[in-house]
């Protein structure tokens, strides 16, 4: 049972890496960084219930916070970036370097 867990996280993660390399679009690369925060927080949590410990699902909020922040600010240089330059892609981050 906590294999299948896990392997519905590898298989989240994954699918979250292949988002970001693949897309082209500022949220799309954002929305998979988030799969792969929550296959990690899966992960965490199925091997917590496995040794019978609250240390997973301690490290899965801390997870949520962080996840939390960087939305927050993501949103934030997205909303920047598209007032300056008007477009959503990820090569307007280009303009960040200085």
């Amino acid at each position: 049972m906590i294999l299948d867990y896990l392997v519905l996280s590898i298989v989240l993660f994954c699918l979250g890496i292949l988002g970001v390399i693949s897309r082209r679009n500022v949220f799309t690369v954002f929305m998979s960084i988030e799969l792969m925060l929550n296959a990690a927080n899966l992960a965490f949590i199925a091997l917590s219930r496995l040794h019978e410990s609250m240390d997973g699902q301690v490290l899965a909020m801390l997870v949520m916070a962080v996840a939390a922040a960087e939305a927050a600010l993501a949103l934030a240089v997205v909303i920047l970036l598209h007032k300056h330059t008007g477009k959503l892609d990820t090569n307007v981050f280009s303009l960040l370097k200085g």
